[in-house]
């Protein structure tokens, strides 16, 4: 990698910083940059010593005899105890002073509104728990869950990981495709739905979904469906049941089985470099304990917090800051099923005051689209109950940091810009926001036993304002086990760059004061939205299309999105270039992958730009899409009259 010095932003302001108020840190768990610092020191140090202070804090029905086991590349943390997520994250509140207290608040796109407290959290999950062991899911099976955004995810998930079924979650916007793709590599044989979700007024219909998936994939035995919207589906006597008959047949009493801390949690599939998801393996008591501490000090969790972590439960932001981490802590959540902007771009703001969010966990794409839509959507509504607020999913742009600051936190609510991975588990570099001083557009600094670096192509540890690899140099408890099903694949794409230590696939650069900021991926994945795109993948839905010979995907920059798709494709001699079949394509995609994989531009190419080798040479399509003409070496080029083509074509 070259060491010139990235600029961050044009902004003049990204250089600001911006210190704790008094009264923050007066009240925060970690009051000063002194207390960062010399609890970070001792958690390098000593992170056995670290780490196990926080396992403490959990429930165990059994101690560990040893902290970590580590035999690189293969972690194992908590050896020997024993313990259940779910009764952490339920039942230890439900069985004390919390019972009544509310556990999610959930609003439906069209207002409809629920409240579960941790007691009647705790009854629904016990019921789910025992229709699950009714129809036979045992420990260790895989149950694929294809869920909107409505209470039963949670349930779903809370229930799977009380009986130790290993749950997979499909972001409910996926194809058909991509389940199956998931069913086959995961081998699940359960599947619990709905029969649609609310998203900007419309039904989207999610069983049918399901059904085209088990066309092809024959071996789930069952599949559980919430009856959400009403719409129309049909149920296959002996395989499919209705959720809300089930539960209705089973007492709301379970007894949470004890499990060993690296009993698998669940499966969760991101785009990888190549064309096939990576099923990303999670145990019990490592990821707990990441993220209920991370929720504990980077969000500065109170009893009395209503907190909203915007994400689906689709993603690992989900998973760790909706389901797993927040309740672990014993909080009130806000859950929302729809569109951020339904019926209009004051819907965040408007749920904001009435239920009194105090800590607010969103992405910078849905930040730059609420300062496009404009001021006085935030302005109408009484922000004053946040103390503090999150970005997640992706480098928030300075711009997009000061108007966050600004006008939904008032000036006065410190801004947690957090890095961290669906491998990661938990948030691994962050402000903690009664002590670091902040920049608009830096994650700043590790959080507590996380040992980050930013290294050289020869392994060096880069200078202040050199780019490089982001690394991390100790196992941490809420690290990824493996690639389910397949451990080589694991220790080339984390581990082969640098002998035990792990390669986050990001570029980075570190400032003077020692921040980090994040550049971006490495690697051929794209951050739509916060959402992790493989290039091959969307390339390999485009050739499967019967018009297509070859295809190339690339990402461009894009002042909503953070990355746009951009895709060129080569047609089959016996096709033509059309507007109709430019639309097809995208569709295709849309059919294939899901509507968040659909290219944002297709252009048709005569011939694609390779070396002699036959690679071809994406940086040459990026450069083309971004500023419209090639500055770079194009000497490997085999033909030259193929850019000129590609020119006129985005020209256009």
């Amino acid at each position: 990698m070259s060491s010139k010095k990235i600029t961050p932003s044009h902004d003049h302001d990204h250089d600001k910083v911006h210190k704790p108020s008094k009264e923050f840190s007066a009240k925060a768990r970690i009051p000063s940059m002194a207390a960062y610092k010399k609890l970070y020191k001792q958690s390098i140090e000593k992170p056995e010593k670290f780490w196990a202070g926080e396992a403490k804090e959990l429930t165990w029905r059994k101690k560990w005899q040893s902290v970590l086991e580590w035999k690189a590349p293969f972690a194992k943390w908590f050896l020997g105890g024993k313990l259940n997520v779910c009764e952490n994250c339920v039942d230890r509140h439900a069985e004390g002073p919390r019972r009544n207290k509310a556990a999610i608040i959930w609003e439906g796109e069209p207002g409809d509104k629920r409240v579960l407290t941790y007691g009647q959290l705790k009854r629904e999950v016990c019921r789910f728990a025992n229709v699950l062991e009714k129809k036979g899911v045992k420990s260790g099976d895989r149950v694929l869950v294809y869920m909107p955004m409505i209470p039963e995810a949670a349930i779903a998930m809370l229930a799977c990981a009380r009986i130790g079924a290993v749950h997979n979650v499909v972001f409910g916007g996926f194809a058909a495709e991509a389940i199956v793709d998931r069913l086959e590599d995961s081998g699940a044989t359960t599947v619990i739905t709905a029969d649609g979700g609310w998203r900007r007024g419309k039904v989207v219909a999610l069983k049918p979904v399901v059904d085209e998936a088990l066309a092809k994939y024959k071996h789930v035995q069952r599949v559980i469906v919430v009856n959400r919207c009403g719409n129309e589906v049909k149920m296959e006597a002996k395989r499919d049941a209705w959720w809300h008959d089930e539960v209705a047949a089973v007492p709301a009493k379970h007894k949470a089985k004890a499990f060993d801390s690296e009993h698998p949690l669940f499966v969760l599939y991101t785009s990888g470099s190549t064309g096939k998801p990576k099923g990303i393996l999670h145990t019990s008591g490592g990821y707990l304990t990441g993220t209920y501490a991370t929720c504990k000090y980077v969000f500065d969790m109170r009893d009395e917090d209503v907190f909203w972590c915007t994400a689906d439960v689709g993603w690992i932001t989900g998973h760790s800051y909706i389901v797993y981490g927040p309740l672990a802590n014993g909080v009130t959540q806000v859950m929302y099923e729809g569109a951020p902007n339904h019926p209009d771009f004051g819907r965040f703001w408007k749920m904001i005051e009435e239920y009194g969010v105090s800590i607010f966990y969103t992405a910078p794409t849905a930040i730059r689209a609420f300062i496009k839509a404009g001021d006085h959507f935030p302005a109408a509504s009484d922000l004053s109950s946040l103390r503090l607020l999150g970005s997640v999913g992706e480098p928030i742009n300075p711009e997009a940091w000061n108007w966050y600051h600004k006008h939904i936190g008032g000036g006065k609510c410190p801004i947690v810009d957090t890095w961290w991975q669906t491998e990661t588990g938990a948030i691994l570099i962050t402000p903690l926001p009664g002590a670091t001083p902040l920049k608009a557009g830096t994650a700043t600094l590790p959080f507590f036993g996380i040992d980050a670096a930013i290294l050289d192509d020869a392994g060096k540890e880069c200078k202040p304002d050199q780019d490089g690899r982001l690394v991390i140099r100790k196992p941490w408890p809420s690290m990824l086990r493996t690639i389910y099903g397949d451990k080589e694949r694991y220790a080339k794409t984390y581990w082969s760059d640098y002998p035990g230590i792990y390669t986050a696939g990001d570029g980075a650069r570190r400032d003077k004061d020692g921040n980090f900021w994040i550049i971006g991926r490495l690697d051929d994945v794209l951050n739509v939205s916060g959402h992790r795109l493989g290039t091959a993948e969307i390339e390999s839905a485009l050739v499967s299309h019967p018009a297509v010979a070859e295809a190339a995907v690339i990402g461009r920059p894009d002042d909503l999105k953070g990355q746009a798709v951009a895709a060129f494709v080569m047609l089959k001699g016996n096709f033509t270039e059309s507007e109709d079949l430019r639309a097809e394509l995208r569709n295709h995609v849309g059919k294939v992958i899901g509507a968040i994989a659909k290219p944002d531009d297709l252009y048709f190419a005569p011939g694609l730009p390779k070396t002699r080798s036959g690679k071809i040479m994406r940086r040459l399509l990026k450069e083309l899409v971004t500023t419209g003409t090639i500055s770079g070496n194009v000497t490997t080029l085999e033909d030259f009259s193929v850019i000129e083509n590609l020119q006129r074509q985005i020209s256009k």
